[in-house]
């Protein structure tokens, strides 16, 4: 991870899928976050994003 962002490598390497799978999971959270108005980085997609979309965030822990 690097400064609050993951990049390809980094999300392939979290969900043990491959790098071309991590690539079109990315650009469906880019896809998303764009809808709600955020800029997105091409490649790279908020750490904090990824984790809440894969059940891993504060929502679903309590």
């Amino acid at each position: 991870m690097h400064n609050g962002f993951m990049r390809v490598d980094d999300v392939a390497q979290e969900l043990g899928v491959s790098k071309s799978y991590a690539y079109k999971i990315v650009r469906k959270l880019n896809a998303e976050l764009k809808e709600m108005g955020y800029m997105t980085v091409a490649g790279r997609v908020s750490k904090k994003y990824f984790l809440e979309k894969v059940c891993y965030g504060e929502k679903e822990r309590k």
